[in-house]
């Protein structure tokens, strides 16, 4: 709706249509806002009984966000000598029916007089634009006149603060004028909500049936749609984003509609022609040529009016489409590409040539998302079309290659829809891609994003499984031979462009791609298993190789853990999360038909493959998507057979894979729900008594007097036989077994010395680090009386000795698991405090011994930050990516083990400052692991935690010193001054509420300057304290203090430095002059090179920063007496933190504070006394 206009608008609006007047001018009309009985009311007949204003000045309307013309509380009726007056806007909100009949009293409106409906009409347009201003209009007499032409301007009045768009609209000279500070960016079509969308379809709708219901009269008039055309193309110049936006869409909706028109038309012709040549074709006495006339007159008049619209057409294509196809509006280019789609589609005969195909090739190339997204969607409505395909040969031989190029977008819905595009043109096109298209782009079923990995798996089932296919149907009855022949033969070009790919490892991610389109394949158990088990002297035999029968298990196992778990895989995404209950019946009966034909057939083939290790690793792994309720689970006896064979297999290949394999497997048969579940308990029992049974009766032989002693066939079987007890321990709790007590005889100190082989106590470290996990884990069912807590307070006592007397081991994977076992069993035993009562038998509380606690922090420190220099120095020499990988996660993993003790509590948290001295060097290896260990302590208990940064400080710095004062050479484990204040900075840094960590951040500072001045307070006497330099590091907390703890801090400060004769002219006392300039605000802008240029110099003397501040009127620091008096003004802070410190209570933080915690009501210090006006009064 356009507002009422003011004052100076009408007066300049006047002016200028005073000064504007011409020979071809006629009259002039004023369109008013608030006059609800326009022009459009002049003319009313006895039919009409609805009349429309042009404009309606509402209050309560223009106080809408954006435009006034989209509230359906705008379709109010006003009665006016029982006339009912409603705008062409507001039948928009009324429905489509309404529309089609105001539009029909529109056109005997416009019959009767056609210039004031005219301007009635543009005037629903230019309001649909959300204009707030004025409409002038004149009649224009001669569109030629060049008068008139040089009138046609768009211009801004800063002066009158009012925009001018002044075109012709024949006959009309229109005249726009609405204020400078409307907001141009607000308009119905951008409306955030459903309000925009409701409008973008009415419009539409409106625009259509205006074309509709038009198109048998005043359509072809040459007035209606010149002026209208006209319209839209001078809007859509516009430099205003409104008129730009909605004007395009009407022409394009418009263009839309007499495509329309023009096919009907185009019928029509078709059916005259037809007509026409029936009758020429007729015998003399049945000719008739007064029907031939007639018939031959409706066709030229159809041709010509199809050639009327096809003009129309064609105009507004070139003066709106031609100049808005590139604008700098998304939604415009978007909406171009949209329609010119529909367009070719509909109207073939006209649009879809190279002329309007090279649009949407260009617009392919846009740096929108949803452009080129358009044109994809586009381009498959046409390719879907067989007729259309002879003309899309041109652009398709141009354009391939961008669309091969764009399934690599980085939006996933536009890769997703140019895959299918293509999958779309290699299905109706079969020369067009190459054999190098289809290399590229079958590697996307591969892809992380799923939807585009499906179609990319619907393109390799269309164009490889489905040939072999093709070429097997050729038999005329498909028996169930031949149907196993089509599945081999679709098996063999599978397995062919799995191994060309060469991404061994990502079976689960070809399965699921091809899971949606494929299923049926993957999902025939028994083709799977007649593979597996065909005999190689069968007169069928395929010729599957070895290497191709290990892809088929690996296949077979991927479609299983698919049909069992569903598509959600580690690290793909847009895979849908919630199924329906559709999907889960057809789930559950997937998995029926795996368990029922798989339970019966699984023994058979492990025994088959039961000397390839890594087959029947995979085979064994198939019973872990077994469904429990499955009717075969009745015959005891497939149980039993497939334990046997699972059994035979492990006393054959006790390596990790297959022991791995089959606790899992176990684990899942032996569980509650399962209806084998006491078949399984029982084989897995004798299993488990043969493996104790075997290795005690080997330890009797080799261990005697705690001194073990055995050949290397023993070793070899003892390594075996611990090897399967770990795998199943890991899954299993083994507990009635008492693997402790067997087997800690074996961690003697004499064994340490030498004795067991370094893989042997590696594997009784891993038993007994799992026995104690399981004791933990059960303390709540199995501690049922005191002596039994006992006894694991002292076993785990015991294992953590033992384990620290293997942290000093020779062999490094010895070390390595001597440190990650104790560090898990007492991550469990911390755990096992939250729940434990200790009223019931007593405290389970085991504290690491001290010496334990240093051991395990000088192995972090020699095992993760010693020897990484020398690692990152070397990596191009290393042999192997793989290997610097390998030793970088292990790294990650013993570092992490240690600061998960920090976190939960079992070592003080004073310990991690060790670890966050290396936080600069190694952040790239380990920054977020020390990261997550400050964010974690800190939720536990900030103030320690901040105590434990200050505590990291304290020690480089201490470092520093000592090297300085020793004169040796240097260290490359210290660290340089600048490296510590940078570290320093990076810790200021993580406090970033300053209100949240406002005592943390004092307590910094009081601990800060405890430290430096703690000896010197009890020698005064003395030039300066020895670690003063400290202050400058201090300094870069200085800007997380609020402005009330800065004075408590300067005055504490104070209360240290008042005993000492202090010369801030003298260089030693420079970093006291830099702390105080950081608390008192003087020199916020200030640089620490302003004071220190030196990495290895605590402090150097520089005196440009002085000089400059004298300069700018600022006392220099170095005029700082013992009777000086300064004020310090107020430090700037920004809204939000000024909202922040609004709220938080002005008092000062108290420094002189315990140790461990902060009472803020036991302040030593008060500053009751000082000025509260902000400033500080500072004496020395």
């Amino acid at each position: 709706m356009i507002p009422e206009p003011s004052a100076a608008a009408s007066s300049r609006s006047s002016k200028q249509n005073t000064n504007g007047h011409t020979e071809g001018t006629s009259s002039a009309a004023v369109i008013h806002p608030e006059d609800d009985s326009g022009s459009e009311n002049r003319q009313k007949t006895k039919r009409r009984r609805r009349s429309r204003s042009v404009f309606e000045n509402d209050k309560s309307q223009r106080a809408m966000a954006g435009c006034s013309g989209i509230s359906r509380a705008q379709g109010r009726r006003v009665k006016q000598k029982h006339v009912e007056a409603v705008t062409l806007f507001e039948v928009m909100t009324l429905g489509r029916r309404a529309v089609e009949v105001v539009i029909d009293d529109w056109i005997e409106a416009y019959l009767t007089d056609r210039d004031s409906s005219l301007l009635d009409l543009i005037s629903f347009f230019i309001q649909c634009c959300g204009c707030k201003g004025v409409v002038t209009a004149e009649m224009c007499q001669s569109r030629e006149d060049r008068d008139v032409r040089s009138m046609m301007v768009e211009e801004l009045d800063e002066g009158a603060g009012l925009q001018y768009k002044r075109f012709l609209a024949f006959p009309w000279i229109l005249t726009v004028t609405w204020p400078m500070n409307a907001d141009s960016a607000e308009y119905p079509l951008v409306q955030s909500g459903p309000a925009a969308r409701w409008f973008h379809s009415e419009f539409s709708d409106f625009v259509s049936v205006l074309v509709t219901r038009c198109q048998h009269s005043v359509i072809f008039d040459s007035y209606l749609m010149s002026s209208l055309i006209l319209l839209f193309s001078e809007l859509s110049d516009s430099y205003v984003r409104a008129f730009r936006h909605t004007c395009t869409l009407a022409a394009v909706k418009m263009v839309s509609a007499l495509v329309t028109v023009a096919v009907s038309l185009n019928v029509g012709v078709e059916n005259s022609q037809k007509l026409y040549e029936v009758q020429r074709t007729k015998s003399s006495r049945q000719k008739s040529s007064q029907q031939l006339d007639r018939i031959q007159k409706k066709l030229a008049e159809l041709q010509e009016k199809r050639a009327e619209i096809e003009s129309m057409m064609d105009a507004i294509f070139k003066g709106v489409f031609l100049k808005r196809y590139r604008d700098m509006l998304p939604e415009i280019r978007s909406m171009c590409m949209e329609e010119l789609a529909s367009w070719m589609k509909l109207y073939s005969s006209a649009f879809l040539n190279d002329t309007y195909l090279k649009y949407m090739g260009w617009m392919m190339h846009d740096k929108i998302p949803d452009v080129r997204l358009k044109c994809v969607l586009g381009l498959q409505g046409l390719y879907s079309n067989p007729a259309l395909l002879p003309k899309l040969n041109l652009f398709t031989s141009c354009f391939k290659d961008r669309l091969v190029s764009m399934t690599l977008d980085k939006d996933n819905e536009v890769a997703v829809q140019t895959m299918k595009l293509l999958l779309l043109i290699s299905k109706m096109c079969d020369d067009v891609l190459t054999e190098e298209d289809y290399k590229q782009l079958l590697r996307f079923v591969y892809s992380s994003h799923r939807p585009l990995a499906a179609t990319a798996g619907e393109l390799l089932f269309s164009r490889i499984l489905a040939a072999s296919a093709t070429a097997s149907d050729i038999q005329d009855e498909m028996s169930e031979e031949a149907h196993i022949c089509q599945t081999f033969a679709r098996f063999k070009v599978l397995l062919q462009f799995y191994q060309e790919s060469e991404l061994h490892e990502h079976v689960v991610y070809l399965v699921d791609s091809l899971w949606d389109c494929g299923g049926a394949l993957l999902k025939d158990w028994p083709s799977f298993t007649a593979a597996l088990l065909q005999n190689p002297f069968s007169s069928h035999n395929t010729g599957f190789t070895a290497a191709e029968h290990a892809v088929i298990v690996e296949i077979l196992v991927a479609a299983a853990r698919q049909a069992s778990e569903g598509p959600v895989l580690a690290g793909r995404t847009g895979t849908k999360k919630v199924m329906s209950v559709r999907e889960k019946k057809s789930q559950t009966d997937d998995c029926l038909q795996l368990t029922e034909h798989l339970l019966v057939v699984l023994p058979r083939l492990i025994s088959k493959f039961s000397c390839s290790s890594d087959i029947v690793a995979s085979l064994m792994k198939i019973p872990q998507f077994f469904i429990s309720d499955c009717s075969e689970a009745e015959h005891t006896q497939m149980v039993f057979s497939l334990m046997a064979e699972m059994a035979a297999v492990l006393d054959l290949h006790p390596t990790t894979a297959v022991l791995e394999a089959a606790a899992c497997t176990y684990l899942s048969l032996c569980s509650e729900q399962a209806a084998w579940c006491s078949e399984a308990k029982t084989a897995r029992d004798s299993l488990v008594q043969r493996w104790v049974d075997q290795l005690t009766e080997l330890l009797g032989e080799s261990l005697r007097d705690d001194v073990f002693s055995a050949d290397e066939e023993k070793n070899r079987e003892i390594v075996a036989t611990l090897k399967k007890l770990r795998a199943f321990h890991n899954c299993h709790d083994l507990g009635q077994w008492s693997l402790f007590d067997l087997l800690s005889p074996l961690l003697t100190e004499e064994s340490r010395q030498g004795g067991a082989p370094p893989e042997m106590l590696e594997e009784v470290l891993r038993c007994l680090s799992f026995t104690m996990l399981w004791s933990l884990n059960t303390s709540s069912e199995t501690l049922t009386c005191r002596e039994t807590a006992m006894v694991q307070k002292l076993q785990l006592r015991l294992f953590c000795e033992k384990s620290h007397h293997y942290l000093s081991h020779c062999e490094l994977s010895v070390r390595l698991q001597a440190f990650l076992g104790v560090c898990d069993v007492l991550m469990a035993h911390s755990y096992q405090l939250q729940v434990w009562d200790p009223t019931c038998f007593g405290t389970l509380l085991y504290t690491p011994s001290p010496k334990l606690q240093r051991a395990l922090l000088a192995f972090v420190s020699s095992h993760v930050f010693v020897g990484l220099d020398c690692d990152s120095q070397s990596r191009a020499c290393e042999s192997s990516e793989v290997v610097r990988l390998q030793n970088l996660h292990r790294r990650r993993n013993v570092l992490a083990a240690y600061c998960k003790l920090v976190v939960r509590g079992v070592l003080e948290m004073s310990a991690a400052a060790d670890v966050y001295m290396h936080y600069m060097k190694t952040y790239s290896e380990f920054g977020d692991i020390m990261k997550e260990t400050m964010s974690r302590t800190r939720q536990v208990n900030k103030m320690e935690s901040a105590r434990t940064l200050a505590l990291c400080l304290q020690q480089l710095f201490v470092a520093l010193r000592r090297e300085q004062e020793s004169s040796s050479r240097a260290q490359p484990e210290v660290q340089t001054f600048s490296s510590i204040k940078e570290l320093a900075r990076r810790f200021a840094l993580t406090f970033g509420d300053v209100v949240k960590f406002r005592e943390c951040v004092v307590m910094i500072h009081r601990n800060g300057i405890e430290f430096v001045f703690q000896e010197s307070l009890q020698a005064p006497d003395a030039a300066a304290p020895l670690y003063l330099s400290y202050l400058t590091i201090l300094s870069e907390f200085s800007s997380k203090l609020l402005k009330p703890d800065k004075k408590t801090v300067f005055s504490y400060l104070q209360k240290h430095t008042a005993e000492h004769i202090i010369d801030l002219r003298e260089e030693l006392w420079q970093p006291l002059l830099y702390y105080r300039v950081s608390l008192l605000a003087v020199a916020e802008t200030e640089d620490a090179a302003s004071y220190i240029s030196s990495d290895k110099r605590p402090y150097l003397h520089n005196r440009t920063s002085f000089c400059k501040q004298k300069q700018e009127g600022i006392k220099s620091p170095s005029q700082f007496h013992p009777a000086d008096v300064s004020k310090v003004p107020k430090l700037s802070t920004g809204p939000s933190l000024q909202e922040k410190i609004s709220n938080v209570d002005p008092s000062p933080v108290p420094l002189e504070l315990p140790r461990r915690s902060l009472n803020t009501e036991e302040s030593v210090l008060s500053i009751g006394s000082e000025p509260d006006d902000g400033t500080v009064e500072v004496e020395l």
